[in-house]
């Protein structure tokens, strides 16, 4: 993983714990720790999945859709 991946990373992860925190009224340490037990957050990780390349909003919505059926789902659209 480059330094500007982990940066990338870093701050996708700062937005979504803002996002979770906002949305949920969840304290910083509740939001991380919904965050980085997600599959999401694993996926976000894995520079295989290109995951990094997207937008803050967009992870965000794939972490909504893993809390709501309790895993990542394909939506058909």
């Amino acid at each position: 993983m480059t330094k500007q991946q982990q940066w990338i990373i870093k701050y996708i992860v700062h937005d979504i714990i803002g996002y979770i925190m906002e949305d949920s009224g969840s304290t910083l340490a509740e939001a991380m720790n919904r965050f980085y037990t997600s599959e999401v957050f694993e996926k976000l990780q894995d520079i295989e999945t290109g995951l990094y390349s997207e937008g803050s909003g967009y992870v965000y919505d794939l972490y909504k859709i893993e809390r709501q059926y309790g895993k990542l789902i394909q939506l058909e659209v």
